[in-house]
């Protein structure tokens, strides 16, 4: 059942205020989430392209001194479903954050053309800069991406009626498309460019490494932060900037923090595993659908599911492309553009 928007806006406004109610059935889901996240890191260390047995599971995780082919498979993987996590979490996060500060329910890193920001700056920092270490293309995807994310605003605030959620989307699009062209014009004439940056662009967890996950912690840590801390100013924002600058809000201030956070974590998670993406709507939109609007349980709950999300594709590419593999970002696509399309179709694409 649907339901009014007077109601959302009566529950969003519960939300505001200072006292905290837990969600129906929260620590179900919690619980549950956390039982199917432990599960997919599980998964992601048994399967791939040979698959491991419980007994090499068990020494590849305990017995550091035990040497057999299986344990050191398990030990291989261990750095790359670690960073599984972190992506989908980061991924998770900032499609919260950023469906909050548009206020709009289908808003995403890669719809809002903030994942296409960041290849062009890394595809140009491999064909003019001849970058090569992962910090070099973090910094480059984090500023492709805040440039972006600036000029999707931008455009989308012009006119009489501001950022209204459509025109968000529209421009984000329009963003994208242009971005993707330019991305083509310089890697096609540089055979070399192509060659490194065609395996990136799909959204690899491939080249994980325990390097990779120290240097994206810090990262993590900001974003997520940042995060909670705004969480409960957003709430208040769903109501309309009106209402939320009666209620002591700094509107401008509070969507500049919210965003910021949201394009980093996009920002060094596409730098180190490719423009993974739709991890945002899949993850927010489950959470949102299962524990209702307060972004204080949204935000920490999307990284859960995220991390399961993401985590649980790896391996399924894992899988199904054996003894290669399918990358994650083909299977994150082929998920989330069904649901793109059903809640396009389905809901009023005009606030949250």
């Amino acid at each position: 059942m649907k339901r009014s928007k007077k109601t959302r806006n009566n529950e969003v406004r519960t939300h505001t205020k200072s006292n905290v109610h837990l969600p129906k059935h929260f620590w179900k889901v919690l619980l549950l989430s956390l039982v199917l996240l432990f599960a997919c890191m599980i998964a992601s260390l048994v399967f791939g392209s040979r698959i491991v047995t419980r007994e090499e599971l068990f020494a590849g995780l305990f017995q550091p001194e035990y040497e057999s082919y299986g344990a050191s498979v398990v030990r291989e993987r261990i750095p790359r479903t670690i960073f599984s996590l972190f992506c989908g979490a980061a991924l998770g996060v900032s499609g919260a954050l950023m469906q909050a500060v548009t206020r709009n329910p289908i808003a995403d890193p890669s719809i809002l053309g903030v994942n296409t920001g960041a290849s062009l700056f890394v595809v140009a920092g491999l064909a003019f800069l001849n970058i090569s270490t992962a910090g070099e293309y973090i910094w480059l995807a984090i500023t492709g991406a805040m440039l972006t994310a600036i000029f999707v605003y931008g455009v989308g605030s012009m006119g009489r009626s501001g950022p209204t959620p459509l025109k968000l989307v529209l421009a984000g699009a329009a963003t994208s498309a242009a971005l993707s062209s330019l991305v083509s014009a310089i890697m096609l004439p540089r055979s070399d460019v192509m060659d490194q940056f065609r395996f990136w662009q799909v959204g690899s967890l491939g080249s994980a490494n325990w390097s990779s996950n120290t240097l994206f912690i810090p990262f993590l840590l900001v974003g997520v932060i940042l995060a909670i801390i705004t969480a409960p100013a957003l709430n208040a924002l769903a109501l309309g900037d009106e209402v939320a600058t009666s209620q002591g809000v700094r509107t401008g201030v509070l969507r500049l923090v919210a965003a910021f956070a949201g394009v980093i974590l996009c920002g060094a998670a596409t730098a180190l595993a490719g423009p993974i993406g739709f991890v945002g709507l899949l993850s927010t939109h489950l959470m949102r659908l299962t524990l209702g609007a307060d972004l204080r349980f949204i935000i920490p709950m999307s990284a859960l599911s995220g991390a399961g999300i993401l985590t649980i594709s790896d391996v399924c590419g894992r899988l199904l492309g054996s003894p290669g593999e399918l990358e994650a970002g083909v299977l994150t696509a082929f998920l989330g553009a069904p649901i793109l399309i059903y809640l396009a179709t389905r809901m009023k694409v005009r606030s949250l």
